[in-house]
C-alpha cells in the first residue's frame, strides 16, 4: 500500500551555518519551484501540417517557500527573524542570510537548498497569538531521501515547552501613545534580483532535470520595512485627523508578562493617514522606513 506525505505529519527544519534547528510551523507550510519552457515553431514553408510548438527545457525558475511561526515566549523561533532581517557580510558584501530548509514526512525529505527569505509579516492583532509569516526564493528543490535520510548539521536544543504570546500591544507615533487602537501590521520585504544563468554552453547538455540550469547567485535591490496602524476616530485624535509626515518616529512593542517581548524602534519614517467610513469611523496610519540603517536586525528585536 502506497505511503503518502501529509501536511499534518511533516516536519521543518532549517540548516544554517553547521547548525539545524527544528521550526514548529503552523499548518500553513507551502514549497515549489517550476521549470522554464521555450516554445518554438515547427511549421515550414514546406510542411504547414505542424501546427503545434516544439519545446526546449533547459533551466529552472528559483523556487518558492513560505511558512509561518508562533514567536513564542520561549523564543525557539530567533532564528527565522535573524534571517529575515539580518546581513551576511562574510565575504564583504550585504546579502541576506541563506540557509537550507528540509521538509521530513513518513515518506520523504524534501531539501530546498540556498534559501532566502524575500519578505515577512509580524501579525500583531489585539488578542492574537504573535506570528511570524515569512516567503521566499530558493534555488533547487529536491527530494533527498525518504524519512530515514539523515539531516546535517548539529541539532540545537529546543525548549521542552512551546508557549504562544498573547501579548498587550503598545505603539506610539512620535513617542506619543496611540490611542483606540484597533489593529497593527508590521512588514519587512527584500527585493532581490536573480543573476542570469542560462548560457548556451550549459543548455546543450541538458537532458533533464538533474542536469538542469539552476539559479545560483542573486543581488539585493532594495529593502522595504512598512506596515499600518488603524485606530477608530474619536474625540482623543479627530484632531490629526487627514494628516501626514516625512519624518517621524514609530515604536511598535508587543508586552508579554509585563515587559517588552517583540519591539520595532523606527527613527525616520514617514506615514499619511486615510480614513474608512463603517459603522465606526477609523482612520490608518500607512507608514515605511525611509532611513537606512547598518543592521534592521537591531532596530526589530525580539
Amino acid at each position: 500500500m502506497a505511503t503518502y506525505n501529509l501536511l499534518r505529519e511533516s516536519s521543518v527544519h532549517i540548516v544554517h551555518n553547521g547548525s539545524r534547528y527544528l521550526i514548529k510551523t503552523t499548518p500553513e507550510v507551502s514549497f515549489s519551484q517550476t521549470f522554464a519552457e521555450d516554445a518554438y515553431e515547427v511549421k515550414t514553408l514546406h510542411d504547414q501540417t505542424k501546427m503545434f510548438q516544439g519545446t526546449s527545457i533547459t533551466k529552472a525558475n528559483p523556487a518558492n517557500f513560505s511558512f509561518a511561526v508562533h514567536l513564542t515566549q520561549e523564543k525557539d523561533e530567533t532564528i527565522v527573524k535573524s534571517l529575515l532581517t539580518d546581513y551576511d557580510t562574510t565575504n564583504g558584501e550585504q546579502l541576506l542570510k541563506s540557509f537550507d530548509l528540509y521538509i521530513v514526512t513518513r515518506e520523504s525529505t524534501f531539501k530546498l537548498e540556498g534559501c532566502v527569505i524575500t519578505q515577512g509579516e509580524f501579525n500583531l492583532a489585539k488578542g492574537s497569538p504573535l506570528i511570524l509569516t515569512v516567503s521566499g526564493n530558493a534555488q533547487k528543490l529536491s527530494r533527498v531521501g525518504n524519512a530515514s535520510f539523515s539531516l546535517p548539521g548539529s541539532l540545537v536544543s529546543a525548549s521542552s515547552t512551546r508557549t504562544p504570546t498573547l501579548s498587550l500591544l503598545d505603539v506610539e507615533v512620535g513617542s506619543v501613545d496611540v490611542p483606540n487602537l484597533v489593529t497593527t501590521t508590521l512588514q519587512v520585504q527584500n527585493n532581490i534580483d536573480w543573476t542570469p544563468y542560462e548560457t548556451l554552453q550549459n543548455s546543450l547538455s541538458v537532458t533533464n532535470a538533474s542536469n538542469a540550469m539552476y539559479p545560483t547567485t542573486y543581488t539585493l535591490g532594495d529593502r522595504v520595512v512598512s506596515g499600518n496602524i488603524t485606530q477608530y476616530i474619536t474625540s482623543d485624535n479627530s484632531a490629526t485627523f487627514q494628516s501626514f509626515n516625512t519624518s517621524e518616529t514609530i515604536g511598535i512593542k508587543t508586552i508579554v508578562n509585563g515587559s517588552t517581548f517583540l519591539n520595532a524602534n523606527l527613527a525616520g519614517c514617514m506615514f499619511t493617514k486615510r480614513s474608512s467610513v463603517t459603522e465606526i469611523y477609523t482612520q490608518t496610519i500607512d507608514f515605511r522606513l525611509v532611513t537606512s540603517p547598518a543592521n534592521l536586525g537591531t532596530i526589530i528585536t525580539y
